[in-house]
């Protein structure tokens, strides 16, 4: 019997890890050492059924408007493809969009999805479920002609039990049916994406099991000597009988088993729910923060008479904060300036559809500017970006809604609110709170309500519902601002300011005052708000478009000049200049608000408008334009220069950025900025003539030279106490020659879902980028992959995301390489018209 629960668990590993995504690597071995262990940690049992699979392919898929249940039938002109999947990033750009340009010129539309499977028939004495990570929206779900349920809210997971409807036995089949009604726009102020544009898993328990999202851990005293680690576990019984049982929770660190909670034996009744509560003090912990996110793993097995029958696997941190009236947020007793950036759930050019790689590929861009903090603006976020978090070490803002009862767009959340926001809100609580990266719990944004006294009553209520599940956070509310100023030299441009106070600021529901801009009135927070710490949930909304630029470069734009007027100045083009000079007139340039942020310790941190540019709110322009200008990195992941700004403030990495390009006119005058740190000054040169040495002052962020343009060569030198710390280059690009690639991996998994991000620029015959090429890039790809994505970071290019060709943008472009579930060699191919095309290579491996 040993024999076989030691090749059970072999099997298990061989096959689950073919289909794993690189991230999760580690944790996967991990966890087969877990259950390795747990087969035999007991006298000779079974090892109970995997408790959760990927039910992610071979969907079928039909999008029609009209359609309703009782017409979708084998007449139906099905496609066949694999989840997650986003039907609106599949259709054209469409200026009459009923989504509007503020949902990025992409209709939704009515989606049905079908899948047939069998269960084995073993499992009839089981409980099967099927988990939804997401589905945008207003969804339904029906089993072999049953319906289940439905849920409007497009951002939430759910669950649905099977088991009653089910038809057992490897030869016949069961099908369930999935309406995905997005329809009715404008349902969003930003791109939503439309389907099942989250994971999908179905999963298999024991009538006694640990409850979906049953644990919490919780961490009541930490030191670096010992914690406290308090588990609660909530059990559930569908059997008609009362079950004795008894509970083991080991705790595991990487690979290594380092302590246990007592072995607990209870009872829990017939169709009853019984919580058990254990504590254990960890000796010499790991601490989990931003520079070092050390991760632990509880497994809960449960037993009857001596057999395995559930087992529930719970990753956590350990790590004590606190937000301080005076010195800000406080990590493991050591001060920590919040440095975040808000974020949209879409993936660039992959749409609303998740990808775990993706997302890593983010937050990997973002980690090297600096970044260590997330708010998940402004919905409840992917699980798989919560998890990276925690791995990689972001300080999250986890938000629920961005309406309550008051509609923003006519078709969105507030027509749910009264019947679904409980129910919301406690899911999201549920499933989040072992995650260590999430601090803070923002129950809104930019609420209407927020300036009267249903404002206040409505926060309570759901500061009450949080802190029922979890009050070992605090909550917050994005609040556009908290207070109004009579100050005459500040000016704030939003629509519900008016003379009153903010009544959901005073109302004591809040344990953090939450910013919406406002940077005028962060030095006055303490004498406002005296007993309530600090954050600015959201700030700046400046604009750049990557590698565009204006001179002079030290005047400021604001675009639009009002938040309620149509823009009509700007460019022809719809471009901005990426120099930091133009912003929304609801915010600020990028320095304006580090510099007060940084300067003040009890201003504990702030979420920049944003991390990535986005589909859709293409603030300031309309259409043409289809997607953000706020991102200091563009939809393609591309950074805009300010990205090395932050880079120079938030790293130790020696710093030196020059910009613009050195393509212009003989005899221009042109405004050279560096960014730079690690030194007392910089000296630049043009064709090795100097152009003088400039030095920060006081608390100049970057510095400056006007100076006239001569093709040639640019160079930058930094320096401390007199010795070159850094040596940057720009040379002038002769006219476009040929095409570079360059792959982010050049070794990915076969497993159907990872992605290899290939950089295409468009250089002269030297290999110098040409900074104003835009050309239009033909690509072809040969063996196990696909092209799943292409982009330029320009928001006004109207060439689906998914096709095979895509202008560039001032000399640069991206393509998306995805495995399929074979091992082999991919060669991918880039054209374009008069410039030499290349091949680069991607090998895929089985793990």
């Amino acid at each position: 019997m040993a024999a076989r629960r030691t090749s059970c668990c072999h099997l298990l590993k061989n096959k689950a890890m073919n289909r794993l995504p690189v991230i999760n690597k580690l944790i996967f071995l991990l966890t087969v050492l877990i259950v390795t262990a747990s087969c035999t940690s007991k006298t000779d049992v079974a090892t109970p059924t995997t408790r959760k699979v990927n039910f992610n392919t071979n969907w079928q898929f039909y999008l029609k408007n009209n359609a309703t249940e009782d017409s979708i039938g084998s007449h139906t002109k099905w496609r066949t493809l694999n989840l997650p999947h986003d039907y609106s990033i599949e259709q054209e750009f469409d200026e009459n969009s009923l989504a509007g340009i503020g949902g990025g010129a992409l209709n939704g539309g009515m989606g049905w999805y079908k899948k047939t499977f069998s269960v084995k028939a073993e499992d009839s004495l089981s409980i099967t479920s099927i988990m939804f990570d997401g589905v945008y929206q207003e969804s339904k779900v029906f089993i072999n002609g049953h319906f289940l349920g439905k849920r409007p809210n497009g951002y939430i997971s759910f669950e649905y039990d099977l088991t009653p409807y089910l038809k057992y036995g490897e030869n016949t089949t069961n099908e369930i049916l999935v309406k995905v009604d997005n329809s009715k726009q404008p349902n969003s102020r930003w791109y939503s994406g439309s389907g099942i544009y989250r994971n999908v898993w179905l999963k298999t328990t024991n009538k006694l099991h640990v409850n979906t999202w049953g644990t919490f851990i919780t961490t009541p005293m930490v030191t670096k000597d010992s914690a406290q680690i308090k588990m609660d576990i909530t059990i559930s019984n569908s059997n008609t009988t009362a079950q004795q049982i008894n509970v083991q929770t080991n705790i595991y660190f990487k690979d290594k088993k380092i302590t246990h909670f007592k072995d607990e034996n209870l009872k829990v009744d017939a169709q009853g729910e019984q919580l058990l509560t254990q504590q254990i003090t960890l000796e010499n912990p790991k601490l989990w923060s931003v520079e070092n996110p050390e991760l632990y793993t509880a497994v809960t097995n449960i037993y009857i008479n001596n057999t395995l029958v559930d087992q529930y696997t719970t990753p956590f941190g350990v790590r004590s904060f606190t937000f301080d009236l005076d010195k800000g947020f406080i990590l493991n007793g050591e001060q920590v300036k919040i440095k975040g950036v808000c974020m949209h759930h879409d993936l660039g050019p992959l749409g609303a559809a998740i990808n775990t790689r993706a997302i890593e590929r983010q937050l990997e861009i973002l980690k090297e500017m600096g970044v260590n903090g997330i708010r998940t603006s402004h919905n409840p976020p992917a699980p798989e970006l919560l998890t990276l978090c925690d791995e990689m070490g972001f300080i999250v803002m986890d938000e629920a809604y961005d309406m309550w009862e008051k509609p923003k767009t006519e078709f969105d959340y507030a027509n749910y609110w009264e019947a679904w926001h409980k129910r919301d809100l406690e899911d999201l609580i549920l499933r989040d709170r072992n995650h260590p990266s999430v601090f803070i719990w923002s129950i809104g944004n930019e609420i209407p309500e927020q300036w009267n006294e249903r404002g206040a009553e409505i926060g309570h209520e759901l500061a009450a519902i949080v802190k029922a599940i979890d009050s070992t956070r605090p909550i917050t509310a994005a609040m556009n601002p908290p207070i109004h100023t009579a100050d005459p030299s500040v000016t704030i441009q939003f629509e519900e300011t008016a003379d009153q106070p903010n009544a959901l600021a005073g109302s004591g529901a809040l344990d953090l005052i939450g910013y919406n801009y406002a940077h005028q009135t962060y030095v006055k927070h303490q004498i406002n708000f005296p007993n309530t710490p600090f954050i600015a949930t959201e700030t700046t909304s400046a604009l750049e478009t990557r590698g565009y630029y204006e001179f002079p470069s030290d005047s400021t734009k604001i675009w639009p000049v009002r938040w309620d007027l149509v823009f009509t100045e700007g460019n022809d083009d719809n471009t901005v200049s990426a120099f930091d000079q133009t912003r929304a007139p609801w915010g600020s340039l990028h320095e304006t608000t580090w510099k007060i942020i940084k300067k003040h310790d009890f201003l504990s941190g702030f979420y920049i408008w944003t991390g990535f540019d986005y589909i859709g709110e293409p603030t300031p322009y309309v259409w043409p334009s289809r997607s953000s200008y706020f991102g200091i990195v563009d939809l393609a992941g591309f950074p805009k220069d300010v990205y090395y700004m932050y880079q120079s403030e938030w790293t130790d990495k020696d710093v030196l950025h020059i910009l613009p390009h050195w393509n212009w006119k003989e005899g221009q005058i042109i405004d050279v900025w560096a960014y730079y740190n690690h030194a007392d000054e910089v000296e630049l040169f043009v064709n090795g003539k100097s152009m003088g040495v400039q030095s920060k002052k006081d608390d100049d962020l970057h510095v400056m030279w006007r100076i006239p343009y001569e093709a040639g060569t640019l160079k930058a030198i930094s320096r401390k106490d007199g010795k070159k710390v850094l040596e940057k280059i720009v040379k002038t690009a002769d006219k476009p020659a040929k095409l570079q690639l360059s792959a982010d991996r050049s070794s990915i998994i076969a497993d159907g879902n990872d992605l290899s991000f290939i950089t295409v620029e468009i250089t002269d015959i030297d290999n110098v980028l040409h900074p104003t090429a835009n050309n239009e890039i033909y690509f072809s790809v040969k063996g196990p992959g696909e092209i799943v994505g292409v982009a330029s970071g320009d928001p006004t290019n109207h060439e689906s995301f998914k096709g095979t060709q895509h202008r560039a943008l001032n000399g640069k472009c991206l393509v998306i390489i995805q495995s399929t579930d074979k091992a082999g060699q991919i060669e991918v191919t880039a054209k374009a018209e008069g410039l030499q095309e290349n091949t680069i290579s991607i090998k895929t491996t089985n793990l």
